[in-house]
């Protein structure tokens, strides 16, 4: 991943993990998953997942830096919203594990967004 900011690399592995997820929660049985299986939500992560390819797919350090920011942000505002009934729990029927993944997940993204998009260091070769 040499040359490759934070940022880049984040976007790399999570827009596929939202697809993943979305997909998964329309073939898991809702008894056997620990998060959410509506629908809408499953169409929320494929659909952000697509979004998140786009923004890498445009090679654009904002883009990709402000995807990561406004998910993270949509994520802690959607632990808020689970905890103080708001739009859109009844359509998205959050566990509490959902909950926890939001915070963290959310919070995780905020700041690799805000501050990740410095180029990685390369290690030393080791001999």
């Amino acid at each position: 991943m040499q040359g490759r900011t934070w940022s880049t690399w984040a976007l790399t592995v999570f827009a596929p993990i939202l697809i993943i997820i979305g997909v998964l929660g329309f073939v898991l049985p809702a008894d056997k998953s620990l998060t959410s299986g509506a629908p809408a939500y499953n169409v929320f992560h494929i659909v952000f997942g697509v979004i998140g390819l786009a923004c890498l797919a445009s090679r654009r350090a904002e883009a990709i830096q402000g995807f990561l920011v406004v998910f993270g942000i949509i994520d802690l505002y959607q632990a808020l919203a689970s905890r103080l009934d708001l739009f859109p729990k009844a359509s998205f029927r959050w566990t509490e594990v959902d909950d926890v993944l939001h915070v963290v997940v959310g919070a995780l993204l905020v700041a690799i967004g805000r501050w990740g998009g410095g180029k990685q260091s390369n290690p030393a070769p080791t001999k």
